[in-house]
């Protein structure tokens, strides 16, 4: 029988990344828009790329340690406890493959622009594939490592709801919003103790039910009732209520920078003894 821990596996790089960022410290969390080079020979494996809209990208970070098995994310909150490396998408481990999910937006010749890539110039690509509908899985049980600042979870939580509705609006800023300050009071969105009801806007809804990852069944955690009138969200959890009712009148460019005073109705419930 092989020694399967001693065999030599021969991985050719099929392209590069052509980005902007060249230091892994300065790659902002979720990626950037970068050109993925490939080789010209393999060209004709990009037959009907275009009818995909998402690419999973496996790539070589040359520039990582490959001693290190437990770390801190710290660049998400340093202040989160180690994972062995297998338990986070870190950089850094023994074969430095990573998996990134990207958009697609253009194709030209050999190359292929896309959003969301988190490798630095110059790193080696090692295979594409495309996504399929079977990739998803709705409500995964994940740890809970949040930013450690506001700001990154702001965003973070945008280009999420972005990616799960499709559109920016109203809706999705109230979201946002409105996520940010659940979180704030009961953790992670996606626990499954966590229960939203949405009465008033569509988008609205969509975009909570994208954060939460909250089902109608199996747990029973997410309820809509459609109503052109005040959109109000309660959450809850353990005993602890949160109830948002948006104000009167609130427009999009108040959904993105006015106060959440200014925006939202608040109605808090805490039940003694309860907790997250």
């Amino acid at each position: 029988m092989n020694d399967v821990f001693n065999e030599t596996i021969d991985i050719r790089p099929v392209g590069h990344v052509e980005s902007h960022c060249g230091n892994p410290e300065a790659m902002p969390l979720g990626g950037r828009q970068a050109v993925i080079r490939l080789r010209p020979d393999y060209e004709p494996a990009l037959l009907r790329i275009r009818e995909h809209s998402h690419l999973w990208i496996l790539t070589w970070f040359h520039q990582t340690k490959r001693s290190i098995l437990r770390v801190r994310p710290s660049k998400v909150n340093p202040d989160m406890p180690e994972y062995g490396v297998f338990s986070l998408r870190s950089a850094a481990r023994p074969n430095p493959i990573a998996l990134t999910l990207v958009t697609l937006y253009k194709v030209d010749g050999c190359d292929l622009y896309v959003s969301g890539l988190d490798a630095v110039d110059g790193t080696p690509v090692l295979d594409i594939k495309p996504y399929f509908e079977e990739d998803i899985v709705f409500s995964p049980l994940t740890p809970y490592i949040p930013p450690s600042d506001r700001d990154t979870q702001a965003r973070l939580l945008r280009g999420q709801a972005l990616t799960h509705h499709g559109e920016a609006c109203l809706g999705l800023e109230l979201g946002v919003r409105m996520a940010l300050l659940a979180e704030e009071r009961f953790g992670q969105l996606q626990s499954p103790a966590l229960a939203i009801s949405v009465a008033g806007d569509p988008c609205l809804a969509d975009v909570l039910q994208g954060l939460t990852r909250a089902r109608l069944a199996n747990p029973p955690r997410f309820s809509f009732t459609a109503s052109e009138g005040a959109n109000v969200v309660t959450w809850s959890k353990n005993g602890r209520t949160l109830r948002l009712s948006v104000r009167p009148g609130v427009d999009l460019a108040q959904a993105q920078s006015a106060s959440p005073a200014e925006i939202f109705l608040l109605d808090e419930n805490i039940t003694p003894g309860s907790g997250r």
